[in-house]
């Protein structure tokens, strides 16, 4: 019987929510494992883009945050994430917008 493929995770477009910090915002995102190995273990990665009153793009700040795994394969998982820059990044008039979303696993 041959091995079973390993794991192959795809990523839904992170749903996006306020959250009660203008420097924080609740990030919902489904893990699709297409292989047929579990995702056993990883990391998710956030590009957070701070964004200026007039819609000026000041800064990414990426962040780091565990795979909700183990992910079987041939199935999915979501979880919400709170992701947060320093509040000194984001100003009275300034909001955060995430919208890179990107995951390692093994």
């Amino acid at each position: 019987m041959p091995a079973p493929s390993p794991a192959a995770l795809t990523l839904s477009a992170p749903a996006l929510a306020d959250a009660d910090k203008r420097w924080c915002e609740r990030v919902t995102v489904t893990f699709r494992n297409t292989g047929g190995s579990p995702a056993r273990s990883g990391t998710v990665t956030f590009a957070t883009h701070v964004i200026g009153a007039l819609g000026v793009d000041w800064a990414t700040i990426e962040s780091t945050q565990p795979l909700p795994a183990p992910i079987a394969g041939g199935t999915s998982r979501t979880r919400t994430y709170t992701v947060c820059v320093d509040s000194w990044r984001v100003p009275l008039g300034m909001h955060v917008d995430t919208r890179k979303v990107t995951a390692t696993w093994t």
